[in-house]
């Protein structure tokens, strides 16, 4: 129990990024009507968005 809690400190960046972060941005892009290029998807670009800045948290440490 304990190795999964450290599992989820050590990549909490992430698990936020990706299951917060990432339905907000989506719903945002939905809500201002703006059209994601190549042809891709609101969530689908939100996760990307939001992926690049949890990682970009992850590896410095901290979000800003």
């Amino acid at each position: 129990m304990t190795a999964i809690i450290k599992t989820i400190f050590n990549y909490g960046a992430l698990i936020f990024a990706f299951g917060f972060l990432a339905p907000l941005f989506a719903q945002l892009i939905s809500q201002v009507g703006w059209t994601p290029p190549f042809g891709l998807s609101p969530i689908l670009a939100g996760l990307i968005v939001a992926g690049a800045y949890g990682l970009m948290a992850q590896l410095r440490g901290r979000w800003i």
